[in-house]
């Protein structure tokens, strides 16, 4: 998927009606970066999981085909959701990147992996892996609502949420 990227701040100047509508939404500034793409956007293969990362794993071993993979884990900062093994997956199987609110571990690998990566902060343990949670429902990122097939928008200066795919 060769598309051409639109900085977020230049989205939102050109959107203030969409943005105004609830139509484009700009998630809180709570994420930190990883990985080589510092910029990314793709349609929305939400996960809801808290604390386990089993569909996490079974997500990014398939094609992700563009997307980007939204994992609402409930904002814990208490495991990593997402590691350096799950970053090469990403890069490996086509993802565009990844959000995930809750934490990563592993940065200097996923800082090697050409697929973007936001995060709200690192933790060295692992998660638990007992194969719960929700696949392609509405999720949270903090109080932004993400849904399935909504285009996420994430570069240095925010993350941006569009009911649909914005024309550059």
């Amino acid at each position: 998927m060769s598309l051409e990227f639109v900085p977020t701040t230049d989205i939102c100047d050109a959107n203030e009606d969409k943005i105004a509508s609830g139509a484009l939404r700009v998630v809180e500034p709570i994420f930190q970066s990883w990985g080589k793409k510092s910029q990314f956007m793709g349609p929305a293969h939400t996960l809801k999981v808290f604390e386990d990362n089993s569909l996490v794993r079974s997500a990014l071993e398939k094609d992700g085909q563009g997307k980007v993979l939204v994992v609402d884990g409930g904002g814990s900062l208490r495991c990593a959701l997402v590691g350096g093994n799950l970053g090469m997956l990403a890069e490996k199987n086509n993802w565009a990147g990844i959000v995930v609110y809750g934490c990563v571990r592993d940065t200097l690998e996923l800082d090697a992996c050409n697929v973007g990566i936001k995060a709200m902060a690192t933790h060295p343990q692992k998660s638990q892996k007992r194969g719960s949670g929700y696949e392609n429902i509405p999720v949270a990122l903090s109080f932004t609502t993400v849904n399935p097939g909504d285009w996420i928008y994430s570069d240095e200066d925010g993350v941006l949420v569009s009911d649909h795919k914005l024309s550059a």
